[in-house]
């Protein structure tokens, strides 16, 4: 049955600290019709990412709806190469129906086996994020060391297989959690895990990599970069992501206090922002797809039901709820 309403989250308030339901609002209109050159699109798949808290301090106008990663089916199409029922890949998220030009869409490739919500996932900006850092930004050699941060998110669960795949002498990893630390060794390949809140993460690390590290992903900042400077041999390279330890303070924690070492060890230090590596999508696709479909690397995700949650599923992302990749699920991917 074709819905009659589409229905979008909107932003209401700028949040003060950790964000709040109270800073969301849910709103029904009529589902639209294509106008020629459009297609509707019937959301599927809704991908909630760390990402957004910090458009949520003023990158998101106020009462419209919000941007993010989406996938859906055609239901109508009144443009050239967009037909019904092509799943196709767009940024036109928190809602249940867009209309899309095609040049703000992909149709997504049917890969035996691997479903189509891996597209906001490993195979998707998670993935590529993490596929870049390891192979553009910090250039991992095999052999070498490694350790990421936050590695029970989505990139972070995703860097530490591809570090393997790679040729990765050591991989470490941290989470937030004793069993999250487990899941790290035991599913997802990683050599040694820590709690970070079992102590200082210079000292944690330092026992999960006692011969120090040549490579560190940072997806929190703050505390961990000191760490992570603390343990990289000379040379090191910081591929920077994230940082989980500012989003919610209106003042950005102290910087680390060995920041001079970078120049001691003649460590590199540079920022990873996915939308500069778009290229490298075909590339991260050929080489991830026969792992994914021989069972070689674990698709991580939460996925939570329906699109009421949606919010829920936000702040729980922001607060550690998930392993791997966060997704909302709206619709049925196959027909």
């Amino acid at each position: 049955m074709t819905a009659t309403a589409a229905r979008f989250v909107h932003q209401i308030s700028r949040p003060d600290g950790f964000p709040t339901a109270g800073d969301f609002a849910f709103v029904e209109e009529t589902v639209p019709a294509p106008a020629p050159g459009q297609a509707l699109v019937e959301n599927v798949y809704l991908s909630v990412d760390p990402y957004m808290r910090e458009l949520m301090d003023g990158g998101w106008d106020l009462h419209t709806p919000l941007e993010g990663r989406s996938i859906g089916r055609v239901t109508a199409s009144r443009a050239p190469g967009l037909a019904e029922g092509d799943l196709v890949f767009h940024r036109k998220g928190w809602r249940t129906h867009a209309l899309v030009t095609p040049d703000e869409v992909r149709v997504l490739p049917d890969h035996r086996g691997v479903p189509a919500r891996s597209y906001l996932g490993i195979l998707g900006g998670t993935g590529l994020t993490a596929y870049v850092a390891l192979t553009r930004t910090a250039r991992l050699k095999p052999g070498e060391s490694v350790f990421v941060s936050a590695a029970a998110g989505g990139v972070g669960s995703a860097a530490g297989q591809f570090a393997r795949l790679l040729g990765a002498g050591r991989v470490v990893g941290s989470a937030g959690s004793p069993a999250k630390v487990r899941r790290l060794t035991e599913e997802w390949g990683f050599d040694a895990a820590f709690n970070y809140h079992d102590g200082p993460v210079g000292d944690l690390l330092a026992k999960a990599a006692p011969d120090g590290i040549d490579v560190y992903l940072d997806n929190v900042g703050g505390d961990h970069l000191e760490g992570a400077i603390q343990g990289l041999r000379e040379f090191g390279r910081i591929a920077w992501i994230g940082a989980i330890a500012q989003y919610h303070s209106a003042r950005p924690p102290a910087a680390p206090r060995n920041l001079f070492d970078i120049v001691e060890k003649s460590l590199r230090l540079e920022g990873v922002l996915v939308r500069n590596h778009r290229d490298a999508q075909r590339e991260l696709e050929d080489f991830l797809v026969p792992h994914l479909q021989a069972g070689r690397v674990v698709d991580v995700q939460t996925v939570v039901q329906g699109f009421d949650n949606v919010v829920d599923a936000f702040l729980g992302m922001l607060g550690g709820a998930n392993s791997g990749k966060m997704i909302v699920e709206v619709g049925a991917e196959r027909l």
